[in-house]
């Protein structure tokens, strides 16, 4: 079985919620947290998360929480895909923005079932693209130089086409941009 890292992408300001999403509590749980359990559950190891704003204070709240810190986290996503890539190891990584509370650990087991170190998988809902991703080992060089800005992944998905894998039927894949957007609880 390939050995899959989980990362979550946790660095951002969080202009639009008002406050670094990392810090947002939901269900008894940071953000942050909730989508490293998420990740654990869910099977893989280790799970790492990529803080920027306001680290010091996602760290006094989260004691335990193995993370790194993007020191160019206003540069946006790319910055701290490409920070947690050269942090990991294994044959797989599976990335989770902090911002999608409705991710459940089956999806994470869907796409870990499939994991392989040339495997490019992206969850799907309705046919529609989301998350997590999983991007084996094969693929990191190419995610790194591609990742800039807000858009993450986004460039090299859309080059290499990646395996769609259904998850609606077992998470919902929103992200939260604005507290209104919140889960009820």
């Amino acid at each position: 079985m390939a050995e899959v890292a989980g990362l979550v992408l946790a660095a951002g300001a969080g202009r639009r919620y008002g406050m670094p999403k990392a810090r947002v509590r939901f269900q008894g749980q940071l953000f942050v947290q909730r989508a490293v359990q998420v990740l654990a559950d869910g099977g893989c190891s280790p799970v790492l998360a990529v803080l920027g704003a306001e680290a010091d204070l996602v760290r006094a709240e989260s004691p335990d929480l193995n993370a790194v810190d993007n020191p160019d986290w206003p540069q946006g996503m790319g910055s701290s895909l490409r920070v947690g890539l050269r942090a990991i190891t294994g044959d797989a990584v599976i990335v989770l923005p902090v911002d999608t509370p409705g991710i459940r650990a089956e999806a994470i087991q869907r796409l870990l079932a499939l994991a392989t170190p040339q495997a490019l998988l992206r969850a799907s809902y309705h046919g529609e693209p989301g998350h997590p991703v999983l991007i084996g080992r094969d693929h990191w060089d190419g995610v790194y130089e591609l990742a800039t800005g807000d858009a993450g992944a986004r460039e090299y998905l859309r080059r290499h086409k990646p395996e769609l894998v259904p998850c609606e039927d077992i998470s919902d894949g929103s992200d939260v941009d604005k507290p209104e957007q919140l889960p009820q609880e």
